[in-house]
């Protein structure tokens, strides 16, 4: 597989898995590092529920790899994910802690074959602590660090985010950050290390100038009453006309005034008393009434480019269509499959286009073959410990 990119040199091993581990294999095959990926044996599945979550058609986390199957329950198959991790710079997992020990391939042991591996675990809890062992879900671990509670409104219950806060910006965000930093070190010094990357941990990042505001009263610990979570008028979303919604974050005099002028209020002394937290409430009820009176289209015509902060709230399948995201080539739709494209973009190094999700153990015999496997020693781990399809 032909690679392009700022980190084309890396080669990365990753246990297939849900989530976080997944995202962070992602985003470094999609800048060019070779991704291996050790899938489990496919086996007749279920329809719907979760295995329809993870049908690997649809499976947008999984491009991007080359894929080898292995029945990690035998010795031989340890033997083969040992031979690639002897000349992998990066391992990443998301495992429970201590599956990887049970399994024959804790860092110790990968240690031993490779001084130089980054070993990179992203878990929701860490891999210490009281909760470590316990199952979780992106939900539960955004709970614990107060980043749920932010996205409640005034006297309503905290809004779920679909992996968005602690999956995928606090763990697997956090795992690419953790496991690069720590490539970097191996690079001057030869000494590979294990990253450990709680959820937890990254979500509470997340929430790092909220925390610090509130250490000094800046911030409410009511939810939904501040000037970043929808208390105030000036920063929350709209709904119009005809049912679509607007979002403003006018938060700055030269644009809260701009955001006045549109809408004619300039000299409207309420409006004039932006930083007056009681007055909100009556503020954000008389925009609510302002901005169902034209559709969302036509509050675009008004407010979209300008420097009132102002932007459309799109649906999934809009997004891709909006004009800036088309320019910028945002989204990308292979095989009737929309996904984001690669990003950020480089000045000097290029990435190629995403590519169909490659099946699971399409490149088994191949990855074999390039480990020094004889054609009948190969057959033969095919046969009982592997999986070509």
């Amino acid at each position: 597989m032909m690679r392009s990119g700022p980190l084309s040199h890396l080669t990365v091993i990753e246990f297939a898995g849900l989530g976080p581990a997944p995202f962070a294999g992602m985003l470094l095959a999609d800048q060019g590092a070779r991704v291996i990926r050790i899938d489990r044996l496919i086996k007749p599945s279920k329809q719907g529920g979760m295995a329809s979550l993870t049908a690997r058609d649809s499976d947008v986390l999984a491009r991007g790899r080359e894929s080898i199957a292995l029945d990690l329950k035998k010795p031989k198959a340890i033997e083969i994910a040992l031979k690639l991790i002897e000349s992998a710079d990066i391992l990443i997992e998301g495992f429970r802690p201590g599956v990887m020990e049970s399994l024959g391939l804790g860092p110790d042991i990968c240690h031993a074959r490779n001084p130089k591996l980054v070993y990179g675990r992203v878990t929701g809890w860490g891999q210490t602590g009281p909760l470590a062992q316990a199952a979780g879900h992106d939900i539960n671990y955004i709970a614990l660090t107060g980043a749920l509670h932010s996205t409640a409104r005034a006297q309503g219950q905290p809004t779920p985010t679909p992996g968005l806060i602690g999956d995928f910006g606090g763990g697997g965000m956090l795992l690419i950050y953790g496991v690069l930093a720590a490539a970097l070190h191996a690079k001057h010094t030869g000494e590979g290390q294990v990253v450990d990357a709680a959820i937890t941990d990254g979500s509470a990042l997340l929430t790092a100038l909220i925390q610090g505001w509130h250490s000094v009263g800046l911030w409410n610990d009511e939810a939904g009453t501040n000037n970043g979570d929808g208390g105030a008028h000036f920063y929350d979303s709209y709904r119009c006309l005809d049912g679509k919604y607007i979002s403003i974050g006018s938060m700055e005099p030269q644009f809260y005034a701009l955001f006045l002028e549109k809408l004619e209020l300039t000299d409207d002394l309420e409006f004039q008393q932006q930083w007056n937290a009681k007055k909100w409430a009556v503020l954000k009820q008389r925009l609510t009434d302002i901005f169902l009176t034209q559709t969302r289209d036509k509050w675009c015509e008004t407010f979209e480019g300008t420097d009132a902060c102002f932007a459309p709230v799109l649906s999934l399948a809009e997004a891709p269509k909006h004009p800036h995201n088309q320019s910028r080539g945002t989204y990308t739709v292979v095989n009737n499959i929309v996904q984001p494209s690669p990003a950020p973009k480089f000045s000097k190094t290029t990435v190629q286009l995403c590519k169909p999700v490659n099946p699971v153990a399409a490149n088994t015999q191949d990855i074999l073959d390039e480990l020094g496997y004889s054609p009948e020693e190969r057959d033969s781990l095919i046969k009982t410990v592997a999986q070509q399809i």
